[in-house]
């Protein structure tokens, strides 16, 4: 199983919010490219990447924090995941373009699952479908605005369109460290094929074990972000129990 730091961006800063919620953001580090090599450092593999306020205004914002996301993940051989208001295949590519490895849809894929399926098939092994819900339902548009869909029925709208992974993020637990929604997650998983990434509420090493403990029900990976910041969890730890992933 994967362990992904987090890092979301805020005005060029390393933030965390609490239920995805803009006016409640600690900031950790305004050097996002330092907090990338710092992560690095540690041992981490992969990276995970929010444009926040692209999230909000529906295109890429960061872009100068991301670029220096970027070239310190290359100097270490992290593999990198950006989302937040990446909604068309033109900013895909120059995404890819400019050094992301993968690229995750959000908003998009509720609004367009054609652009989705397209882009599976132009960028093969590159697409991830991100999918935020409250009580079970997707949210979008930052997380602001509440769908009639289940988290569930929209995943499976991709099952054969060659995402490479869904990450389901509960919103009602991320940022708060109540630990991950292990069942909506692991149900998740067991409704299809694509592997799937937890995201939200990570509080510690027993979160880890507990998902790594369901990895072969389609559970491939996890998302850390305050808890690794607030030192809850021990990162010589976690990257242990998979064997330093």
């Amino acid at each position: 199983m994967i362990l992904f730091p987090a890092i979301d961006l805020k005005d060029g800063q390393c933030v965390r919010l609490e239920q995805g919620d803009m006016a409640r953001a600690t900031v950790f580090n305004n050097d996002p490219g330092a907090q990338a090599n710092a992560f690095a450092a540690q041992g981490f593999s992969h990276l995970h990447i929010v444009d926040l306020d692209g999230a909000f205004a529906g295109a890429s914002v960061n872009r100068q924090a991301v670029a220096s996301i970027v070239k310190a993940c290359q100097a270490a051989n992290v593999t990198t995941q950006l989302g937040g208001g990446i909604r068309s295949l033109e900013n895909i590519e120059a995404w890819l373009a400019a050094g992301i490895d993968r690229v995750i849809l959000g908003t998009v894929a509720q609004r367009d699952p054609d652009l989705v399926r397209q882009a599976c098939r132009q960028f093969a092994g590159r697409i991830i479908v991100g999918i935020d819900a409250r009580a079970g339902f997707v949210a979008v548009e930052g997380w602001a605005e509440a769908t009639e869909i289940t988290a569930i029925d929209l995943a499976q709208q991709f099952e054969d369109a060659g995402v490479t992974a869904i990450i389901y993020t509960d919103i009602d637990r991320d940022g708060l460290l109540k630990g991950v929604n292990i069942e909506a997650t692991q149900k998740l998983a067991a409704s299809m094929s694509v592997p799937v990434i937890a995201s939200g509420g990570l509080a510690g090493l027993d979160d880890v074990k507990a998902l790594l403990a369901l990895e072969d029900s389609g559970i491939i990976g996890a998302i850390s972000g305050r808890a690794l910041y607030d030192g809850r969890l021990d990162t010589a730890a976690a990257l242990a129990l998979d064997g330093g992933r």
